[in-house]
């Protein structure tokens, strides 16, 4: 069972370094991820710190000099929690752990910290437990040295440490147990998907954050949970919607992120089954956000690994609202113009362009432009539903087939 503690604000300072694949502008953008990261788990960042490797020191991560600064700070500001932005292998973070004597965390830590604290239903938290003793089996080593101090995230979350458990055998006996109670629970959905019958089902993908409840809600009239955290959402959510005179089912799913623990990916891949065995897509993306191409490129990245992608889908495009391009200096002619000064007109005549009618620009939370998205999904629906049931299409002869009355 998920260890669950009340969630103090604790002091964390983020650890990142600047590589030949990873220039300091994507550096910072990751770590404005990790920042974000933290802030959801309940940590607060007092600093971050940076260093230009080739590589990743193999005991340190970063430089016997640049430790030394941490240290420093660690100790002076009395920081509870050192992230680094990347994996860490069991053996740097035990030498960290030496050198610092603080709470160490990587990315994949760090997320698995968040749902832990998010996962609600029994299926979630199964799902997690067995991502969090998978990421433990390989830090057994380090850990047991420290046992008058209970670690785990942000929150003191994580699988519970008890003396017994700390035995390799135990663990791989408890990832064994899980498997199995996860594969019943399973078949057990599997059924209920069976159950529902032939009605289409469509699918919300897309990045963590970018608004899929806040749209779940606006278009099924639910109370699905949504907050500007990431993963606010765990649990894979259905509801029957009817738009017009057309019923369908509408599921609501986990958020991806870049950098994904494995340990997650594989866990969630049976929740994810409602992506897999859905009709058609809706990829929302948050066009506020400075990077939403990269998001853009890590879910369908995830799609492909959960072999969902190519399935029919509309792109749309959310928070319109909060979109705001740079201004470009007409006086200035050293400044070239970029992706980052295009108004919205501009970015339809790019990329987006070649989409045709599947892209779609809307506000859920101002509730703009939500009746040409639910014509646009009420045809992409009809369509597959009258390939599936050609009867229905005489059904209802006093509609259009955008579903207005003729």
């Amino acid at each position: 069972m998920i260890e669950k503690t009340d969630l103090s604000f604790e002091r964390a300072v983020l650890i990142g370094i600047v590589t030949r694949e990873q220039d300091e502008d994507k550096l910072d953008e990751y770590l404005d991820e990790l920042e974000f990261l933290t802030y959801t788990a309940g940590g607060e960042v007092i600093k971050r710190f940076t260093q230009k490797m080739d590589v990743p020191n193999p005991k340190t991560f970063i430089g016997s000099g640049k430790m030394e600064d941490v240290h420093q700070f660690v100790k002076e500001e009395e920081i509870g929690a050192v992230i680094f932005d990347d994996e860490l292998s069991p053996a740097q973070q035990k030498n960290i752990e030496k050198i610092l004597k603080c709470k160490i965390l990587d990315r994949t830590g760090l997320i698995l910290d968040i749902f832990a604290q998010r996962a609600k239903t029994s299926y979630a938290r199964t799902q997690v437990e067995l991502a969090q003793y998978e990421y433990l089996l390989p830090r057994l080593a380090g850990m047991w040295t420290h046992l008058e101090r209970q670690r785990g995230g942000i929150g003191m979350r994580g699988p519970g440490e008890t003396e017994i458990e700390t035995d390799r055998r135990i663990v791989r006996d408890k990832i064994s147990l899980l498997k199995k109670k996860l594969a019943t629970i399973d078949k057990q959905m599997e059924v209920q998907r069976g159950n529902r019958g032939q009605l289409v089902r469509v699918a919300l993908v897309g990045y963590t954050n970018v608004g899929k409840s806040t749209l779940m809600n606006v278009i099924s009239k639910s109370d699905v949970f949504a907050e500007n955290k990431l993963f606010a959402t765990l649990d894979t959510t259905v509801r029957k919607v009817v738009i017009r005179n057309l019923p369908f089912l509408l599921s609501d799913t986990v958020g991806f992120i870049r950098k994904l623990p494995t340990q997650l990916v594989e866990s969630f891949k049976s929740t994810l089954d409602e992506v897999r065995e859905a009709d058609l897509l809706l990829h929302v993306v948050d066009i506020s956000h400075p990077n939403f191409e990269e998001h853009i490129d890590s879910v369908n990245q995830i799609l492909t690994e959960i072999e969902a992608i190519g399935k029919p889908t509309l792109m749309v495009f959310n928070k319109i609202d909060a979109y705001k391009p740079e201004k470009l200096d007409e006086d200035d002619l050293i400044t070239e113009k970029t992706s980052a000064h295009y108004s919205l007109k501009e970015w339809k005549k790019t990329w987006m362009n070649r989409l045709g009618d599947n892209v779609l620009f809307i506000s859920a939370l101002n509730k703009e432009n939500l009746e040409d998205f639910r014509r646009k999904v009420y045809e992409a629906v009809r369509e597959i539903h009258i390939t599936r049931f050609p009867y229905n299409n005489f059904l209802y002869p006093e509609y259009d087939k955008y579903g207005e009355k003729k």
